[in-house]
């Protein structure tokens, strides 16, 4: 079964601040690459480019605009990528409502939940918690 894979594990992948979770999501996407594994949801794209190109606390951003462009490219071509649609929006709706979710959260929740993705990996939910038929796991947890 296909899990899906939250903005943090895309960003933490050029995030040199944190070595550990940069290797542990670099392992995860490739794992997921060479499996078949792992959804991108349309959201985590266009949050990618923007937090990448951000400019950190008094740090360049982790990547220049065409840096994100380019690695955008890359994983539209590397996953498979799932799309919002009316359905999926309502399901978000009703997930806010239901688990107190922001409204980011909700909609990242609604994808998996929509498309049948029994796994949500992010650090923004809480960790091993089943929200509707989806399981978040942490992948960066320490252990």
């Amino acid at each position: 079964m296909a899990a899906l894979v939250d903005t943090n594990v895309l960003v933490y992948r050029f995030d040199p601040r944190f070595p550990e979770k940069q290797q542990i999501a670099t392992d995860l996407l490739r794992q997921g690459i060479a499996k078949d594994s792992i959804r991108l949801p349309h959201q985590a794209i266009v949050e990618f480019v923007a937090a990448t190109t951000r400019t950190l606390k008094g740090q360049s951003p982790l990547l220049t605009l065409d840096e994100a462009r380019r690695e955008a490219e890359e994983l539209l071509a590397q996953f498979e990528i799932v799309f919002p649609n009316e359905a999926l929006v309502r399901t978000a709706l009703r997930g806010s409502a239901a688990y107190q979710l922001s409204w980011f959260d909700a909609h990242m929740w609604a994808y998996a939940e929509h498309y049948g993705l029994e796994t949500l990996f992010s650090e923004d939910f809480q960790d091993d918690r089943l929200y509707g038929t989806v399981r978040v796991v942490n992948p960066f947890k320490e252990s």
